[in-house]
């Protein structure tokens, strides 16, 4: 797939006064896993395009294990990797040692209205309260992980948007493109 889809137009209030929009994007199965050993669960070729073309020319922001999972900074993107390490760092990224910190940070690099977080699973569960959209890529299969997306409180959220796909030769797994925005 190789639209980007539309973002909230709605803007988080807690983000220097509404300034940007604050978005999770995720690849997680049916029961929430996303990764084991620092590694993704599975490869899904359209996953990685929508992933590519949604968070283009935005600022994201990462946990360091998660980048060090990439080994590098993400083209077209500002890199902000949070950590707990003060004297921490790597080429082509800002760091910073809160989530609130790397928000400001991407604020300040960047006239983008847009931040996405992606990864790994401690941020998205420092993030979940104050993110505005999760784009979720779920893919339909139960497997076990050491890493796990927080669970979705449908009180809180509503999915807006869900595209089915089915396995094929590049997909072991049939997956879905989904937008939840925040009630």
């Amino acid at each position: 797939m190789n639209e980007t889809l539309n973002t909230n137009e709605n803007t988080n209030p807690s983000l220097e006064g509404g300034a940007a929009v604050l978005s999770l994007i995720v690849a997680a199965s049916e029961n929430n896993a996303i990764g084991k050993d620092n590694q993704l669960l599975w490869h899904l070729p359209n996953d990685l395009k929508f992933f590519k073309n949604t968070t283009w020319g935005f600022p994201i922001i990462m946990g360091r294990k998660t980048f060090e999972a990439v080994n590098k900074a993400l083209p077209g993107r500002t890199n902000i990797v949070v950590t707990s390490k003060p004297h921490w760092h790597a080429m082509n990224t800002i760091t910073a040692t809160t989530i609130e910190e790397a928000i400001q940070k991407a604020i300040a690099a960047t006239s983008s209205k847009q931040i996405f977080i992606i990864g790994g699973g401690e941020i998205y569960k420092q993030s979940m309260e104050i993110a505005d959209t999760i784009y979720m890529t779920r893919v339909h299969t139960q497997i076990e992980g050491d890493t796990y997306f927080p669970r979705i409180d449908e009180s809180k959220w509503t999915l807006t948007s869900n595209q089915n796909f089915e396995t094929d030769e590049k997909h072991a797994y049939a997956y879905s493109f989904q937008i939840w925005q925040k009630k």
